[in-house]
């Protein structure tokens, strides 16, 4: 890959080379297809768990528990991120990140497509929520090591000074897939209840197998990144570093789980939980909520770069410590506005709430957590910190916040306080965290 006159100096600071602006663009829109095609894939299981597993998956006499077990196989994938990211962490840090994108992609694929053939509970009985499970765990090793070389193919080699907007811009790919997951169930719950629950949800699942021949493809065109090529110079590659991370950066480790807890919670709670409330709790229509949910989406695509270029003036300190202002501060009128169940009213909740509780810290959050780790560690390191935060956060989030609901009798105060609670979590680990913005990553 050719590089400017701004050539890689010979003394140890090692700043990213400068490319040329169309070789830029090229590595970051190959990124951003490639991890929205991911993302499609991990947020259909999403989708289908609040509208069909746990009716066809986990079929109980109380809807709440049915619910709360489909809820679980949610949880599951979340749980499963951070031995994907260990796993793919290590090998990224020694064999490079390029690779371990191609692998990634093939093993959500696999885990995507054979949901959408699995039998159902009335067909196979309990077999049925134990393959789903199954394939929910493979889901989550594929994302959970997918995200960090994502994220590095395209900070790596930003300059400086447009980290934070060119980082924020793989992230994209989460609204993008979301769109697409979103687009296809509603299309899909367009058909009467039975035709949908009886064959039509497949086909989100099953159309995955197109999208991931596209991503392996644009995938296989990168080149490394120049950081990791100069860590193999000059054989600083390190033998375990995952081992190392937690031996050595304990700090900067805990930090970055901690910066994920808020945004998380409020991405479960806002797309995922509200899904399943509106529809049960507050009898709203299934396509109204999908319809927010895709509102929210379609805005993200333009927040989250404008969350990354402001990162990149502001500080990534300072957006954080907005965003967790903002999530404690909405938690408990998100719900009142949700009550009014006027369909404008909550498809606007919805669009505040994920753009502002989530997509600043999740935008945002991709250089930050690159820029926390030097780069001998920095696969193992931002993504470990990136999904051991998302399972304890997310993957428990709908489980907690359903139980609260069902212990309250149907209240929301319990599922607020908790939003706050992560809001403060998330604030302390910002307090604790440096500001990295504009910095070199030596």
């Amino acid at each position: 890959m050719a590089l400017t006159e701004h050539a890689v100096p010979s003394d140890q600071s090692l700043p990213t080379p400068a490319l040329k602006a169309s070789e830029m663009r090229q590595i970051v829109w190959s990124s951003v297809i490639g991890t929205a095609v991911e993302w499609y894939d991990f947020l259909i299981y999403a989708v289908a768990t609040a509208l069909v597993f746990n009716k066809l998956f986990f079929p109980t006499q109380d809807p709440a528990m049915g619910t709360i077990a489909a809820f679980g196989t949610y949880a599951v994938g979340y749980l499963a991120r951070p031995l994907g990211a260990a796993i793919f962490g290590h090998y990224g840090d020694r064999l490079g990140r390029k690779a371990m994108l191609s692998i990634t992609i093939i093993i959500m694929g696999f885990g995507t497509f054979a949901i959408g053939l699995l039998p159902t509970y009335e067909q196979i009985g309990i077999a049925a929520p134990i393959l789903l499970v199954l394939l929910r765990f493979v889901q989550g090793i594929g994302i959970g090591g997918e995200w960090g070389g994502a994220v590095l193919m395209v900070v790596e080699n930003a300059p400086k000074e447009k980290r934070g907007f060119l980082g924020s811009m793989v992230q994209v790919g989460n609204p993008i897939g979301n769109l697409a997951a979103l687009g296809v169930f509603a299309l899909a719950s367009q058909l009467p209840e039975q035709d949908f629950l009886g064959w039509a949800w497949r086909i989100p699942f099953l159309l995955s197998i197109v999208l991931i021949g596209v991503g392996l493809f644009i995938r296989l065109k990168l080149h490394e990144t120049p950081a990791f090529r100069q860590v193999k110079a000059k054989h600083e590659v390190a033998p375990m570093p995952v081992a190392e991370v937690f031996r050595d950066h304990k700090k900067t480790f805990f930090t970055a789980v901690g910066l994920k807890v808020a945004e998380i919670s409020y991405a479960s709670i806002a797309s995922i939980f509200i899904l399943s409330y509106a529809t049960q709790t507050l009898g709203m229509a299934r396509s109204t909520i999908l319809n927010g949910v895709m509102l929210s989406a379609f805005v993200a695509l333009f927040s989250i770069p404008l969350f990354g270029w402001l990162s990149d003036r502001l500080g990534r300190r300072t957006m954080f410590f907005l965003s967790c202002l903002f999530c404690a501060g909405f938690a408990f009128p998100m719900f009142t506005l949700l009550a009014t169940r006027d369909p404008v009213i909550v498809s606007l909740t919805v669009v505040v709430a994920i753009s502002f509780g989530q997509m600043v810290m999740f935008g945002v959050g991709a250089p930050f957590y690159s820029e926390l780790f030097t780069a001998r560690l920095r696969y193992s390191g931002a993504s470990l910190g990136f999904q051991i935060g998302a399972a304890i956060s997310g993957g428990l989030t709908p489980v907690i916040a359903a139980s609260l609901m069902a212990w309250s009798g149907g209240a929301t105060w319990p599922v607020s306080l908790f939003l706050i609670f992560c809001a403060l979590v998330t604030a302390i680990a910002t307090w604790a965290a440096p500001e990295t913005a504009g910095k070199e990553l030596t």
